[in-house]
């Protein structure tokens, strides 16, 4: 007979979050509270992001498995390679119009106008971060995270042109080696991004990576 788990409600004027561990088996921790800043640098730093529906409440994740992408990892491939030509890629300069094509390019999005306006803060705090893709001088790809130490964790990433939410990643692996980036938290497990050279790990594994990175004073871009 299975047990119905009670997930805990968040309270709107405290930024502290059940431990981790106490998730889910899909890897949902709690319901509730809000997405100022203070919330959301409380959530990221414990491994925990918000994802929901439109209409639902706030939703707070830490799923296991986790999945990881370190920057040395990434698959290249000569196509690949080749189709960067095509791009070029800029750093930070378009965050407001990347989080915006990430919600427009799907019909059915999390991304919705409350959670633009946060990450949009973070953006401004130094938090948020963009990598775009331009091809004669339109946006046509790119990708957007949060930067915690050395992690960089993954939100979403769009595509009007083939490759170019490749090329952004591809861009995002080279400049974290560069810069000192540990790894990317990619989340959850998607065929696609396992294609790429993501990983799958457990999340004792990801919570003990991230405790060592995330005091981290890295400038990755």
């Amino acid at each position: 007979m299975s047990t119905k788990v009670e997930i805990p409600q968040l309270l709107s004027d405290k930024y502290i979050f059940p431990n981790p561990y106490k998730a889910t088996d899909h890897g949902l921790l709690a319901w509730g509270g809000d997405l100022c800043i203070e919330r959301l640098l409380s959530a990221y730093t414990q491994g925990i992001f918000p994802w929901y529906s439109k209409n639902d409440p706030i939703l707070w994740w830490s799923p296991n498995p986790r999945l990881l992408l370190f920057p040395e990892d990434f698959k290249l491939t000569k196509s690949l390679k080749k189709s960067r030509k095509k791009f070029t890629v800029k750093y930070n300069t378009s965050f407001d119009k990347v989080i915006l094509a990430c919600k427009n390019i799907r019909k059915d999005t999390w991304i919705s106008d409350e959670m633009i306006e946060a990450y949009k803060a973070l953006h401004v705090e130094g938090y948020a971060k963009s990598i775009e893709c331009y091809k004669d001088e339109t946006l046509v790809g790119g990708l957007y995270g949060v930067q915690i130490g050395s992690v960089f964790c993954g939100e979403s990433m769009f595509s009007r042109v083939s490759d170019a939410s490749k090329v952004a990643l591809w861009a995002l692996c080279e400049i974290m080696q560069k810069n000192g980036g540990d790894f990317i938290d990619c989340q959850m497990p998607t065929d696609h991004l396992i294609s790429l050279g993501a990983q799958v790990a457990n999340r004792e594994d990801f919570l003990n990576l991230l405790s060592t990175c995330k005091e981290k004073k890295v400038e990755l871009f």
